[in-house]
């Protein structure tokens, strides 16, 4: 067994806009980052899965494949954010392909971590919309797949991103097999993700958002993980850990404030890595979402992968220039009620 597999997306570059934050050098950097560490070329770069039609149609309506096919083919924007290329059907396909084939690397315990680099990302993608730079959904596909191909029966899906994941959770929200966990900055886009989205139906208790005002950073970031998100785990007892990963909660990133370190994001992942490792058999994989500062990515991208490995490492950026702020903590606190875990 592997320690570890990578899916790298390969003609990603064909995939890019003038301009445009969501572009190619993004997961150049990190493989660079990569390659420095010796982490590149010591461990398997995973091909894509074909999706059975089934698994896609089940997190996306077929008339958005179509429709999401034609626009590729031609070029054209979704909105004023999402653009394609001619290129970007394939590669769309390849991404969610090879976040399929990380997960089920992962779950056959063929390889004890996984880590995509799935560019386009994914986890604004709706059953039928494009948003938010994403085209299709990654970690959504990937936790279908293992579900309908695999026998998976309970999976958890931790959103570390900047942004909330507005289309996982749509697509999750009235089930009960998968368990959408979601930190990110509020008020921002997509202006989704209150604390109160529980789920409903089958999904009911879920579907978890810890939404965090601008300058909240590591100390915050931690005392949700601990107290909430970990706890939250241990009730609903996974068989494996979905991250979409994004590095825009970094300080230095252009698009957003949570002012998390670098040293904060490889805490967090060793917390959700030890509590694979206790509770379902080390199964944990990471999908690349949002994240647009390239030094931001360096750094990150190898905290997070010392993490899985359990390696040492040190903060090349250290914490953020400015003071956390303390107004998360009236969040944290209605939250530790609304879940059960105060008094």
């Amino acid at each position: 067994m592997y320690d570890l597999v990578f899916f790298y997306p390969k003609g990603h570059q064909n995939h890019a806009e003038l301009g445009h934050p969501e572009r190619p050098e993004r997961v150049e950097a990190i493989c660079t980052a990569f390659q420095k560490q010796g982490w590149w070329q010591s461990y398997p770069q995973l091909d894509p899965i074909v999706i059975p039609e089934g698994v896609m149609e089940s997190i996306h309506r077929a008339a958005y494949l179509e429709n999401l096919e034609r626009v590729c083919r031609s070029g054209q924007h979704f909105d004023l954010d999402t653009y394609t290329t001619t290129a970007s059907w394939q590669l769309a396909l390849n991404a969610a392909g090879g976040a399929a084939a990380c997960a089920t690397a992962v779950w056959k315990r063929e390889a004890g971590r996984g880590f995509a680099l799935t560019r386009p990302p994914g986890h604004h993608a709706t059953p039928n919309r494009a948003m938010g730079f994403c085209l299709l959904n990654n970690i959504s596909l990937a936790a279908e797949y293992l579900i309908q191909q695999e026998g998976a029966e309970r999976l958890a899906i931790v959103d570390l991103d900047l942004h909330h994941g507005n289309g996982t959770q749509e697509i999750f929200y009235q089930r009960g097999d998968v368990f959408y966990i979601s930190t990110h900055q509020s008020p921002l886009y997509p202006g989704t993700g209150r604390l109160n989205e529980t789920g409903v139906g089958q999904g009911e208790g879920t579907n978890a958002n810890f939404p965090l005002p601008p300058f909240s950073g590591d100390k915050a970031f931690l005392a949700v993980m601990g107290a909430l998100i970990l706890p939250l785990m241990d009730r609903f007892n996974p068989e494996m850990i979905l991250v979409s990963y994004g590095f825009d909660t970094h300080w230095r990133d252009p698009l957003g404030s949570l002012m998390l370190s670098a040293g904060g994001y490889n805490e967090l992942i060793g917390l959700l890595t030890r509590w694979a490792d206790l509770h379902c058999g080390g199964r944990i994989a990471l999908f690349l979402e949002g994240g647009y500062d390239l030094q931001a990515a360096k750094a990150c991208s190898t905290a997070v992968v010392a993490a899985l490995l359990g390696n040492p490492w040190e903060d090349p950026l250290g914490p953020a220039p400015e003071s956390e702020g303390k107004s998360w903590e009236i969040m944290f606190n209605r939250a530790l009620d609304m879940w059960g875990f105060k008094g």
